[in-house]
């Protein structure tokens, strides 16, 4: 076949094909703009109806999941592919990709348990993981949770990793409480410190009344007597209150010479002579 009749052939396929693949652009185009707005429809219709914020943002990743591969789909028959044969090979590639992303799909059922069980919702502070990895709930997704620390980072964990390890809800209760812990010298006043702590306590303007706040002797350590103290307040000012106490107490403990010690070591010299 020589080049003018391969032209030819070619050109006229380019010419059948241009409209259908232009129609599927724009179906396609115009599909994910619809599928946005559903989604953000369903949204807010769902936040109307007084639906939790965690349960409502998971189920619109589910519902623009669905809608973006009946999409494709849609797309798909516009070039005459049979959609039934489609559909069954795409269900025994998902089975193969399924075996392959056994893990993916773990996340995705790992996710379906945190929302029955919900240990935690958008907006709790939480501790995830044996390195603690803290910070506030941003959303549940299907196949992961979003956490915001406090030095805005966003810090994305695998719900199945979530789930196979110790989840600490801080804010669960409705309140937090603050665990604090200072260090004084053997030879200075315990009840003078604690008065020096409830005093800085009193006047942070985030610590709660109630439940009333409490100093103790926690330890007696090596160079230190240790005294523990955990003010209460709402879980957004948990940071607010920790640097506060912390920087507070360590101007009125050298405002009133109370030290705070470090390890120290006598070295006893024993001459050879």
């Amino acid at each position: 076949m020589d080049a003018s009749k391969l032209i030819t052939k070619y050109s006229g396929m380019a010419m059948d094909y241009a409209p259908k693949i232009a129609l599927a652009l724009v179906t396609l185009i115009v599909g994910f703009w619809i599928i946005a707005r559903i989604v953000s429809f369903a949204k807010k219709g769902m936040a109307k109806s007084g639906t939790d914020l965690t349960l409502a943002t998971f189920i619109s990743s589910i519902i623009s999941m669905l809608l973006k591969v009946m999409l494709l789909l849609s797309v798909a028959a516009m070039f005459g592919i049979n959609t039934t044969s489609f559909i069954a090979i795409f269900s025994a590639l998902m089975v193969g990709v399924g075996m392959a992303l056994n893990g993916t799909l773990g996340h995705a059922a790992a996710g379906v348990l945190l929302m029955i069980f919900k240990p935690y919702k958008v907006g709790d502070l939480v501790k995830i993981g044996g390195n603690q990895t803290m910070g506030t709930v941003d959303g549940i997704n299907a196949f992961n949770t979003v956490l915001k620390t406090l030095d805005n980072k966003r810090i994305i964990i695998a719900n199945g990793n979530v789930t196979g390890n110790d989840i600490t809800n801080v804010s669960g209760e409705g309140l937090v409480g603050v665990e604090l812990t200072y260090g004084i010298g053997y030879g200075d006043d315990i009840d003078k410190a604690r008065k020096v702590i409830l005093e800085v306590g009193e006047l942070c303007p985030h610590i709660l009344k109630e439940p009333a706040q409490g100093v103790v002797v926690a330890n007696l350590g090596d160079s230190s007597v240790d005294l523990a103290t955990r003010p209460f307040c709402h879980p957004d000012h948990y940071w607010d209150v920790l640097f506060y106490m912390q920087e507070n107490v360590k101007k009125q403990f050298d405002a009133q010479g109370i030290g705070i010690p470090y390890p120290t070591m006598d070295v006893n010299m024993v001459s050879s002579n």
